[in-house]
């Protein structure tokens, strides 16, 4: 190419560039879904005269740009395989419906739970926590979610907040061999960040199969979010708790409160004296049931 040539096709390119063009496409249209033996090769330029009007530059084919992964999954798997997209939340609530009707026992709805793929939580957290205590007493109490420490022992409430449960339990005449522990959520939101209501409404048939498995006589749920999920109020904890509830598990009905979460104690120290009331409350119903 001689320089007058490069210097035309060097300014011509600077006039695209300067104008916005970020694509090259060719004079005729192109089926790029047809396969290669249904397509003309585009031919290519022949060298002009010199002296001639600087000729356009020779344009090729580029694939077809490829669809982002949340295109994908929005449209579904593709046909030559590939991972399938998750499921709707409304899918997840009624998979995990199903999956812990089928569990005949503890130890079979902690297989299901460990393999259960329908809540994202699932993939980010280090492992399950499913449970702690005696399956077999009969007083049951339910939070909300594990954190950090529970994360990585695989048992609620054993950080800061588990250490004062044991405490109030204490004061009762209980610990982890006469109580059953559990939460609403098996799995650490990220950062200990509040579950979803998404998150929440997977997770509910899960441990409200583990409430009927166990058979508590008394149900205590620890937090507003506890309460919230399992006995359907919209009233705030304060409200709320010292109260008790009729919990029905469809074969029975149980004796269910709600007090204060442990978490909350350790922020406002002085609510203390409300919980203990309520843990009063438990003993009483323990010694009359």
């Amino acid at each position: 190419m001689t320089p007058e040539r490069t210097r035309a096709a060097r300014e011509l390119l600077a006039f695209y560039a300067e104008a916005g063009v970020d694509a090259l496409i060719g004079e005729t249209p192109v089926d790029r879904f047809a396969g290669s033996e249904g397509r003309e090769d585009v031919p290519a330029a022949q060298p002009a005269p010199v002296g001639s009007p600087s000729p356009r530059p020779v344009i090729r084919d580029r694939p077809p740009p490829q669809p982002s992964p949340a295109t994908q999954a929005s449209r579904g798997p593709a046909s030559g395989g590939g991972s399938p997209p998750p499921p709707t939340p409304e899918a997840a609530v009624m998979a995990a419906r199903e999956a812990a009707k089928s569990a005949a026992s503890l130890e079979a709805l902690r297989a299901i739970l460990d393999r259960f793929e329908g809540c994202a939580l699932r993939g980010t957290a280090k492992q399950l926590v499913f449970a702690d205590g005696n399956p077999q007493a009969r007083v049951m109490f339910v939070g909300e979610a594990p954190g950090r420490d529970e994360d990585i022992e695989g048992l609620p409430f054993v950080g800061r907040s588990g250490q004062l449960l044991d405490r109030m339990l204490a004061a009762i005449g209980l610990d982890r061999t006469s109580a059953y522990i559990a939460n609403i959520i098996p799995w650490r939101p990220p950062g200990n960040r509040t579950p979803t209501p998404q998150e929440a409404a997977i997770c509910l048939p899960f441990v409200r199969r583990q409430i009927e498995l166990c058979d508590p006589d008394v149900l205590v749920c620890l937090g507003n979010p506890s309460a919230q999920a399992l006995l359907g109020i919209k009233d705030g904890i304060l409200k709320t708790r010292g109260r008790w509830f009729a919990y029905h598990t469809g074969t029975r009905e149980i004796r269910a409160i709600a007090t204060l979460h442990p978490a909350y104690l350790l922020r406002q120290p002085l609510q203390k004296r409300l919980a203990w009331r309520d843990f009063l409350a438990i003993k009483k119903e323990l010694k009359k049931s």
